[in-house]
C-alpha cells in the first residue's frame, strides 16, 4: 500500500480528488478525558469556575471540526453538511466521553473533521479543569465508522453495533 500525500519522489502533496464523483459521506469518532474523582464531581455539578464544560466541549469541537483544513496540512477544505459533537459524563471513568459525527457530500471524506472535532472538545475539557486536576488523561481518540467513497464503509472492531449517533 502506498502513502497517498506522497509523490514520486516522497514529497508531500495534496491528494487530486477532482475526478472523484461526489459521495455522501459520514464519519464517527470518539475520545475521552480520564480526570480525578474530586474533578469529575465539579464537572458534574456544573461548579468549574471557568463555566459549564460540556456545552462549551461541544460547541468547541463543533468551531474545531470546521476549521480542520486550516489545522492539518494537505487536508481538503469541505462543505459540512452537519457535525455535531456530544459530550457526555461517564461515572466509571471518572470523566467525559466525546463523540462526534460528521457528514458531508463530497469527493473526500470526513474522517479528520470527526477526529478534529473530538480532539478540540476533549482539549476544551483539559482546560476548564486543569485547575482543579492537571493530570487529566486525554484518551482513546479514534475513528469509529466511516461510509461513503471509494475506500468503502469502516467500522472498528470493536465499535459497538447500537451506536446512536450525535
Amino acid at each position: 500500500m502506498s502513502l497517498s500525500h506522497l509523490d514520486e519522489r516522497g514529497r508531500a502533496r495534496m491528494v487530486d480528488v477532482g475526478s472523484k464523483p461526489e459521495t455522501a459521506r459520514e464519519a464517527r469518532a470518539e475520545g475521552m478525558v480520564r480526570m480525578a474523582p474530586e474533578a469529575y464531581e465539579l464537572v458534574e455539578a456544573q461548579a468549574i469556575a471557568k463555566g459549564d464544560v460540556l456545552r462549551t466541549a461541544e460547541l468547541a469541537g463543533v468551531m474545531g471540526g470546521k476549521r480542520t483544513a486550516e489545522l492539518i496540512p494537505l487536508c481538503h477544505p469541505l462543505p459540512l453538511d452537519s457535525l455535531s459533537v456530544r459530550a457526555t459524563l461517564v461515572p466509571t471513568l471518572p470523566g467525559v466521553k466525546v463523540e462526534a459525527v460528521a457528514r458531508t457530500t463530497g469527493r473526500t471524506g470526513v474522517e479528520m473533521e470527526a477526529l478534529t472535532a473530538v480532539s478540540i472538545s476533549c482539549l476544551t475539557i483539559y482546560d476548564m479543569v486543569k485547575a482543579v486536576d492537571k493530570g487529566q488523561r486525554i484518551e482513546g481518540i479514534r475513528l469509529i465508522s466511516k461510509s461513503g467513497g471509494q475506500g468503502g464503509d469502516y467500522s472498528a472492531p470493536d465499535a459497538s453495533p447500537d451506536r446512536e449517533g450525535s
